[in-house]
């Protein structure tokens, strides 16, 4: 063994206890091979005498059987003292062989799977308690905190580097023992939260917010090149992310893209049929629902082909050749899709960096929505409010939507949804003709998004994502030839825009219904 800079300590005795039994046979064997001593519990010590390796059972050290079911088992002077020893001290060495305690140098140890237990239907709170782990991260803190010169493993991913090094060392390096309580003290920060979230689940918002979050990849930099990045993966379970994406093609992902494609994700999944968004700067610049993913993808780029130079495009449906043509023609960054046909990954790959992101569609949507703010967060439920029928709607103008053009308001109405407030939308045959939103007032925003889609606003539909707080913009409207619109209602001055949509023969829908996105 070295005795060097490194602060290299010798394992001589290990604890071995743990529910994940991955690996752990290989471990102990290498352990052994070592010269190590081997203490363990209950099921982990059956599991090492069916190998036939030697293994001391922890109440042979402690003097006292396992009780209450196993809840206490290694909580005992004998097991805890031998960890928490501080070996640069004489007078704790003195201590702990004075009252017949062997330092242990390794604790590996698991916890008990408290948050895949609860995640099952129909699991009772008695079984969610059992499942409550208190002599593993009892012995998981007390040896991270005595790092100096205990190592704690809580990972089987870790057995490879710690056996490693004691075979080339003998024992574990400062270094290592460092990284590995760090490791210790997220896994037990991570575990507690999961359960303070689990008894606090009647809240929706509760006393406290504790979120764990690990870090996925590390990013070339942020929004830009002077600020570093990173991408963290939610550790509770989520449904349709790009934390599930497999990268198919093109070059690393950055901050910028990511965003993106999390906006096109989110809101090309609003539509039932095949359908196509593009994205730039987190606003939809095209969105189109046709009958096929091609002539979705075709609509989609057609609404403002200026702006979708560069851009994000989500689709809903495996690319197949055809649609990878089509996108294949412009430059984009990123494309994501529930996945790619052999044909259209050789069309799409052959563009070097491009990159393809297949992510999968099915799962529920976030349940809240998180936003930082200096010194704090907003919290808040996802805005995941759907249209009613028809029916549950309000038309206050003596004209109704068309069949048609009922349709048209709804698909208009799922798009603005996404768009930056203050946020117009015009559309027609399901697929938008122009956007416009991210201004300080509704008037600028429907200008262009009027403007963007030029003749083709004769007979089209306009959503709004917020009422109308004077006549403006639905005389804007009647001026392009808008036939319908829809917006929640709700302003003091109603009546107006109402009048003005009478005036223009055209029909006018209220959602009581508000999709501001700021």
């Amino acid at each position: 063994m070295r005795e060097d800079g490194q602060g290299v300590r010798p394992v001589r005795r290990a604890l071995v206890s743990v529910y994940d039994k991955t690996g752990v046979e290989q471990l102990a064997e290498g352990l052994v091979a070592c010269g190590a001593e081997l203490i363990s519990t209950g099921g982990t010590c059956d599991r090492l005498r069916r190998a036939g390796l030697p293994v001391v059972p922890v109440e042979e050290v402690t003097g006292f059987p396992e009780m209450l079911d196993g809840r206490v088992k290694t909580l005992h002077p004998r097991i805890h003292g031998g960890i928490l020893a501080d070996r640069s001290l004489p007078s704790h060495l003195a201590q702990i062989a004075q009252a017949g305690i062997a330092p242990i140098d390794l604790v590996v140890v698991n916890l008990y799977p408290f948050a895949a237990t609860v995640a099952r239907p129909g699991v009772s709170r008695a079984e969610a308690i059992e499942q409550i782990d208190i002599g593993g991260p009892s012995l998981i803190r007390a040896a991270a905190k005595n790092h100096a010169g205990v190592a704690v493993v809580t990972d089987p991913a870790q057995y490879g580097e710690v056996l490693a090094q004691i075979r080339e060392f003998g024992g574990t390096t400062l270094e290592l023992r460092r990284r590995l309580a760090a490791e210790a003290f997220a896994v037990t920060a991570r575990y507690d939260a999961q359960i303070y979230r689990y008894l606090a689940d009647d809240e929706p918002f509760p006393a406290h917010l504790f979120l764990h979050f690990t870090r996925q990849q590390a990013l070339r930099y942020g929004e830009n090149p002077h600020q570093r990045a990173a991408f963290y993966r939610d550790d509770r379970p989520v449904g349709r992310s790009l934390v599930h994406a497999v990268q198919l093609g093109g070059k690393e992902l950055s901050y910028n893209n990511l965003n993106d494609a999390d906006a096109a994700l989110s809101a090309v999944a609003e539509f039932a049929g095949p359908a196509a968004v593009a994205v730039k700067h987190t606003n939809p610049c095209g969105v189109a629902e046709a009958e096929t993913l091609a002539e979705a993808f075709r609509q989609a780029a057609a609404a403002d082909p200026v702006s979708i130079f560069g851009g994000i495009v989500a689709l809903n449906r495996e690319v197949d050749e055809e649609t990878a043509r089509e996108l294949a023609g412009i430059f984009l960054e990123v494309i994501t899709a529930p996945g790619f046909s052999p044909g259209a990954l050789s069309i799409l790959q052959a563009k070097k960096n491009l990159r393809l992101l297949q992510v999968p569609q099915e799962g529920e949507t976030e349940r809240l929505d998180l936003r930082r703010v200096a010194g704090g967060l907003l919290v808040q439920d996802a805005d995941v409010a759907l249209l009613p029928p028809e029916e549950g709607l309000k038309v206050v103008t003596s004209r109704a939507p068309s069949p048609e053009q009922w349709e048209e308001l709804r698909f208009a109405w799922k798009v603005v949804k996404h768009v930056k407030s203050n946020a117009i939308v015009v559309a027609r045959g399901r697929r938008t003709l122009g956007i416009g939103g991210g201004q300080v007032n509704r008037i600028d925003p429907a200008r262009y998004a009027l403007q963007r889609a030029g003749e083709a606003a004769r007979g089209a539909v306009l959503a709004s994502d917020a009422f109308f707080p004077m006549p403006d913009v639905v005389e804007a409207a009647a001026a392009a030839g808008i036939a319908a619109i829809i917006q929640p209602g709700g302003s003091i001055r109603d009546a107006e825009s109402i009048a003005a949509a009478e005036s223009a023969g055209i029909a006018m829908v209220f959602t009581g219904l508000r999709h501001f996105k700021h």
